[in-house]
């Protein structure tokens, strides 16, 4: 069926050998998991993911998805890695998730 609500639709196909985000809010989710993930390495460690990826940068992108503005340092980054992490669970909990068999 092609209708537009249809193209948007979001899902999470999980397989043997791939995990598909598919649609705009499982694409979000994946962003959101990483830049968690990035921000926790950060608070936990100092080490950035990259010299483009500043903590800054992660910030701010933080602050885009959750609306919250974020302090400088680590704390900062543990603050906005929580928040993430919500926001994260609250995506997952609305998107379907689709397991399927290997064909061989």
């Amino acid at each position: 069926m092609n209708t537009p609500s249809a193209a948007l639709r979001s899902e999470i196909v999980a397989s043997t050998s791939a995990l598909i985000f598919a649609g705009p809010d499982a694409v979000k989710l994946y962003a959101v998991l990483a830049l968690a993930t990035a921000l926790r390495l950060h608070a936990r460690t100092g080490i950035v993911i990259s010299r483009v990826t500043t903590p800054t940068r992660m910030k701010t992108s933080a602050t885009a998805h959750t609306g919250k503005p974020y302090r400088r340092g680590r704390i900062g980054s543990m603050h906005a890695a929580l928040d993430l992490g919500e926001l994260a669970e609250r995506l997952r909990a609305s998107i379907p998730v689709t397991h399927q068999e290997n064909a061989k």
